[in-house]
């Protein structure tokens, strides 16, 4: 049976230069950075890390770059699995395999790209489960890009009982939902994985195994002591939940540009250059470096505060 990928799982950014070329140099400050904050395993070649806009074979090279720069030290998952065409799909996941990362993650839109239901899922599904090897761990991504596709109670309990799934990025963003997830896959391999900052404490308290939001890009620290730390310390989960579902009510001024901002701040990134915006966050998003201004305050005092015995 596959070991689960749980606990706070970072969705990578990828960094670019002035000439629109991946910066190795900051991806590796960002990998170590994100190891230094509590991070379990990392997804690299998500939809955070722009693979709707990386080639094959950038998103390839990312995933081996993190494995390299990771050594092992935790899990590193990833997906790019971007194409419509289904023997495309097949091709772009068992190259993905190839790089060695811990899970390749199958997107859910992807099963079903023309939104035709469950029977074409579920053939797509199982074209790609035999022609990708049985020992592989995979996992599942409700990706919002370019449509969010829930899977069903059924669909998940096929996956689930299949034994080959290790993890579910779950985009449900509703709280009922995760916790009948928890219920459908226990006694499975399949960790079910939160990625909505709103219900993070509550999914946690209800059995989600970590946490897998955008904001894993600004303080996976405070939602690392969140998921380890809340029973012995329940008033200041609630206190540090609150901030953290009210700080990641920033994600739509500009992102993943605005944790690219974050991440120059750190002095991680050289730019915060991107495939996916192409415009000026700071003109459309009117005091946005003040937003961020308070974001860091607040991050500030709730690590000095969880830092005390």
């Amino acid at each position: 049976m596959h070991k689960s990928i749980t606990g706070i799982i970072p969705v990578m950014l990828t960094p670019f230069d002035e000439r629109d070329r991946v910066d190795y140099g900051s991806l590796e400050r960002l990998i170590e950075w994100y190891l230094a904050h509590g991070s379990d395993a990392l997804f690299a070649v998500c939809q955070s890390s722009e693979m709707q806009r990386l080639s094959l074979a950038e998103r390839l090279e990312l995933a081996r770059f993190v494995q390299r720069q990771v050594a092992g030290r935790v899990p590193v998952i990833a997906s790019g699995h971007v194409a419509d065409a289904a023997d495309e799909q097949g091709e772009e996941l068992a190259a993905m395999a190839d790089t060695g990362v811990a899970a390749v993650v199958l997107v859910t839109n992807r099963l079903d790209p023309q939104q035709q239901g469950g029977d074409t899922l579920r053939r797509r599904l199982d074209a790609l489960l035999q022609r990708l090897p049985a020992e592989l761990p995979l996992g599942l991504y409700e990706c919002p890009a370019p449509y969010r596709r829930l899977l069903t109670d059924e669909e998940l309990r096929h996956c689930a009982q299949s034994g080959r799934f290790v993890v579910l990025k779950d985009v449900s963003c509703d709280l009922a939902t995760v916790r009948r997830r928890v219920q459908l896959t226990e006694g499975t391999p399949l960790a079910i994985v939160n990625a909505n900052a709103a219900i993070a404490f509550e999914a946690i308290q209800a059995g989600s195994l970590g946490f897998s939001g955008v904001f894993t890009n600004f303080h996976p620290d405070l939602y690392a002591w969140l998921y380890r730390h809340w029973q012995a310390q329940p008033q200041l989960a609630q206190e540090l939940a609150v901030f953290l579902a009210l700080a990641a009510m920033a994600e739509p001024l500009g992102y993943p540009v605005l944790a690219k901002l974050w991440q120059q701040r750190l002095g991680n990134f050289a730019t915060a250059a991107s495939r996916v915006i192409d415009f000026d966050v700071r003109e459309r998003f009117w005091a946005l470096d003040a937003l961020l201004d308070k974001i860091e305050t607040g991050t500030e005092d709730f690590r000095r505060r969880i830092a005390i015995p």
